[in-house]
């Protein structure tokens, strides 16, 4: 097992107007962690591209303990906790840092591989199915089209004249 570290250091942009890290720049820094990692394993835009494969996160959630400022530096961690048998489910598990080991957050991203001209899910090639079970966590789950299925939420469409109704404000 191994896990792939990614180095941040906290700008203006990133902060909030609490002055700590913004809900957004968590967001965007495990995102940023996660193409890193996939450009450093040969998994990067261009071999994304000749596969014609890309990943899209389903659902993602954070637990927050400690505070990030402005200037200081954040190590993100990724491993893999998890992957259905063909790999084309995943769970990213992202972990932020501050240099001297504190744990300031964790954060869990689920998704899917799909085929970019079907826009369906689908079978990632070999390659990354190798680096997924290099990177994966010692208690990694085996995922199936029911752990998509079981996600916390479902689409709930509305009639649009709901908000013909509404006064707007604006």
């Amino acid at each position: 097992m191994s896990v792939y570290y990614h180095k941040f250091e906290v700008r203006w942009s990133d902060i909030d107007a609490n002055r700590h890290l913004a809900n957004s720049s968590y967001v965007e820094y495990c995102a940023q962690t996660r193409m890193a990692f996939m450009s450093n394993h040969k998994m990067g835009l261009s071999e994304l591209n000749r596969w014609g494969i890309g990943p899209v996160i389903l659902h993602e959630r954070y637990s927050f303990f400690k505070e990030i400022y402005m200037d200081q530096e954040v190590f993100v961690s990724l491993e893999i906790d998890g992957f259905a048998e063909d790999g084309s489910i995943y769970q990213f598990v992202h972990k932020f840092y501050l240099p001297d080991g504190t744990h300031c957050a964790t954060a869990e991203a689920f998704g899917v591989w799909i085929d970019m001209m079907l826009r369906k899910s689908t079978t990632p090639p070999d390659e990354i199915l190798e680096v997924l079970n290099t990177y994966k966590s010692p208690d990694a789950k085996v995922f199936t089209k029911q752990d998509i299925k079981a996600l916390p939420f479902r689409p709930e469409n509305l009639d649009p004249k709901v908000f013909e109704d509404q006064k707007w404000k604006n």
